[in-house]
């Protein structure tokens, strides 16, 4: 038995797909530090200054730390589990699922900011400019220091959790990595930047001039925004999670490399992505003279794309194809 293992472990695939960026979730903890540390800082001097703006912001805060757990915590759990077993293809769609969820949280915090600002149109509340501001002011620049640390690492992820050989052409397909986890966090810090931002420009022009619907205003204008952003996320999300198929055109494309100057048909063919940038396939293939699945592998191998292949081989009736 042990040697029968021993023989067949040198024909076994890898199955660790998972997409784990050290510096992401490195600068994510960090993000998480400051929101927390500005979160209870808000709370506590609106608790203490009766300020309602202070404490709002600081609740609002709380969402985002809540949005930046689950990343870490879709982080932590990729890697713990990128070996386990009991995972058919890997914990590569860890990361895909941990977007989707702060996508959803990221559209609740903007249905909550569209419903209070719709409230506050129709039945305006007194505002006290010097303290809104000063909350604004603070919560940018704690979001402007978040979207920094976020950046970099969310446009140019260069981290592969996966032990696949791969040609000169792959390397550089898989240069830019998709990360939906460190995107959805971006995407929170982003979020409450622009709410600051729109927040900053109303509030100053409610003070000098009495325009104070503009805050209101902004506010549905910035949940406009926001819910566009994480439509964008679960449309990205979605179909991986769901197992949607690759290109059309790549799939005939992976057709025509098989069955092209010969008696070999696909008869099934199936390509689904296993992770953010990881795609895998099963090929049933019906010939007269079939050959050993290494061969249609190498036919296959331009198709860089395709991280894991399983390939059937049928063996027909050679009648068949000379009726």
């Amino acid at each position: 038995m042990n040697n029968k293992n021993h023989v067949a472990g040198g024909w076994q695939h890898t199955h660790n797909f998972a997409s784990v960026s050290d510096a992401g979730e490195r600068n994510t903890r960090y993000v998480l530090y400051l929101t927390v540390v500005t979160m209870i800082t808000e709370i506590v001097a609106g608790t203490v200054y009766g300020s309602m703006a202070l404490l709002a912001d600081g609740w609002h805060m709380g969402t985002h730390a809540a949005a930046f757990m689950i990343t870490l915590f879709a982080y932590h759990y990729a890697r713990k589990h990128a070996n386990n077993p009991a995972f058919s293809f890997g914990t590569g769609k860890v990361s895909v699922l941990g977007g989707f969820t702060s996508a959803i949280a990221l559209g609740l915090v903007a249905l909550i900011m569209l419903v209070e600002s719709v409230m506050r149109v129709f039945n305006p509340h007194q505002i006290q400019f010097n303290e809104a501001i000063m909350v604004a002011i603070i919560g940018l620049t704690v979001n402007v220091i978040s979207v920094f640390l976020l950046k970099d690492h969310h446009t140019h992820d260069h981290s592969h959790g996966h032990s696949h050989s791969h040609t000169a052409e792959d390397t550089h397909e898989h240069t830019q990595t998709h990360d939906h986890n460190l995107k959805a966090a971006y995407f929170h810090v982003l979020a409450d930047a622009l709410t600051s931002i729109l927040a900053i420009g109303a509030l100053l022009l409610g003070k000098l001039y009495g325009l104070n619907w503009l805050d209101p205003v902004m506010g549905i204008v910035g949940s406009v925004i926001i819910t566009r952003w994480a439509w964008q996320l679960l449309k990205q999300t979605a179909p991986i999670l769901l197992d949607t198929s690759i290109e059309n055109d790549y799939k005939q494309d992976i057709v025509q490399a098989i069955e092209l100057g010969t008696q070999d048909t696909i008869s099934d063919i199936h390509v689904w992505r296993i992770s953010g940038d990881h795609y895998a396939a099963e090929l049933a293939i019906v010939t007269p003279e079939p050959k050993e699945a290494a061969f249609y592998k190498n036919k296959l191998s331009q198709f860089t794309r395709l991280n894991h292949l399983t390939i059937e081989v049928n063996t027909s009736n050679r009648a068949e194809y000379s009726a």
